[in-house]
């Protein structure tokens, strides 16, 4: 592996331990460092860390806090 990749990488603490759950990125970055961005993208899908993996949490938690009311309003009308 390129001594500039393995630099970036020491950098990363998530795409390190993204590499040593996935190893075969091992393979192709040493074969090919120009990949280093689809290993970025890859590692942030497997992390869950892309916008729309954000917008799904984020409305994943106003759903519930949504749900939470109604049962609070609920409880309310009914004592």
């Amino acid at each position: 592996m390129r001594k500039n990749v393995y630099e970036y990488l020491q950098s990363k603490p998530k795409l390190i331990q993204f590499l040593r759950e996935q190893p075969i990125w091992y393979r192709k970055l040493t074969r090919n460092p120009d990949d280093l961005e689809q290993f970025e993208l890859a590692s942030m899908n497997y992390f869950k860390q892309t916008i729309p993996h954000k917008v799904e949490k984020f409305t994943t938690s106003v759903e519930m806090a949504n749900m939470m009311l109604h049962m609070y309003q609920a409880m309310k009308n009914q004592g």
